[in-house]
């Protein structure tokens, strides 16, 4: 006969309580479902286990033996899983850089995939991560699929995470730092810090549709890698850039909600097509769960913005079997452009 781990840890867990519902309870199972599964188990067996009454609970002479060999059973498939964990390959995570979406969710992949190595990269923006993905450096990457200067890859598959509302960072001292929200329209009369890293065509692209579609002017444009080098431009050049509204901030610097409309930026999960992994099949649905959780595929209520490009066509694109799949975004709400 085949021996099932599990009923064999119920066995063990029963012999360290003696008592049903305390085992029970440590298994997180009913009472009395503990009490069927021993039966089934010792009707396998042939053998009685445990001799019990209302009362009490004992050990049979063969349930000795068997829970003593269990626990041996039980030490050996805990050692074969940990090994074999440690002999696969890490599943390797772009998060682009620091304070943005993507950080969030591989802090949260990591208790959640507790089996599961992950290793974290900063590609410093998706257009520079699109090779090392379709090379298989990478496993998942993060970031806005438009926008890059070339189509996506046909061998990547991708995932929208989260249509994310940008704000303006300022230094505290600017005149709109004083507003609690700051209606686009407001912006016209600053003129924009536009800082992005080489790598990230897909963000300098985002930046310029919104400026032409609002006529927001761009007085300084740099070069330079994460949120620490933006927001010090911010300070050294007193100057209103976009970012997002949950990165932390250095003092001086503060971070606003823009409205009339609000700036959605499309965060998306990427990877390649026909992976075989389970450890990335289940950091997908992980993904999709901690997504759907927030609520953050959906777009706000009031008016929002999104490029045309990322408004046109579905923004969930096909997943793999075992992925729950998103609606498009693009219905019952008012875009502007």
């Amino acid at each position: 006969m085949d021996l099932d781990l599990r009923l064999v840890r119920y066995a063990v867990v029963l012999a360290d309580e003696l008592h049903f519902a305390r085992a029970a309870a440590r298994l997180l199972i009913a009472q009395q479902t503990l009490s069927s599964q021993i039966s089934r188990l010792e009707s396998r067996l042939g053998v009685t286990l445990f001799l019990r009454d209302r009362r009490h609970v004992e050990l049979t002479r063969e349930g000795e033996l068997f829970v003593r060999r269990g626990r041996e059973l039980l030490a050996d498939a805990s050692d074969l899983l940990g090994e074999l964990r440690r002999s696969a390959p890490p599943l390797r995570l772009d998060v682009i850089t620091e304070g943005l979406t993507s950080g969030v969710i591989a802090r949260e992949l990591r208790p959640r995939l507790a089996d599961v190595t992950l290793e974290v990269v900063q590609g410093q923006g998706f257009a520079g991560t699109v090779s090392a993905l379709v090379e298989g450096v990478v496993d998942l990457a993060f970031g806005r699929i438009n926008g890059t200067g070339e189509p996506l890859p046909r061998s990547l598959r991708y995932q929208l995470v989260r249509l994310e509302p940008m704000g303006v960072v300022l230094p505290a001292g600017h005149e709109l730092a004083h507003r609690a929200r700051v209606p686009m329209a407001e912006l016209a009369a600053y003129p924009l810090l536009l800082h992005t890293a080489q790598e990230a065509a897909e963000w300098l692209d985002w930046n310029q549709e919104l400026a032409a579609a609002f006529g927001l002017r761009v007085g300084w444009r740099l070069r330079g890698h994460g949120r620490g080098a933006a927001n010090a431009a911010v300070l050294a050049y007193r100057a209103p850039s976009f970012g997002p509204l949950e990165a932390p901030l250095p003092d001086g610097v503060v971070v606003r909600p823009v409205v009339d409309p609000v700036p959605l930026y499309p965060f998306s999960v990427i990877w390649r097509a026909g992976s075989k992994s389970i450890p990335l099949r289940h950091a997908l649905t992980t993904i999709y769960d901690i997504a759907t959780e927030r609520g953050w595929p959906a777009p706000p209520r009031e008016d929002w913005w999104l490029p045309v490009a990322d408004r046109h066509g579905p923004l969930s694109a096909s997943v793999p079997s075992g992925v729950p799949r998103t609606a498009a975004q693009d219905g019952g709400t008012r875009p502007r452009r």
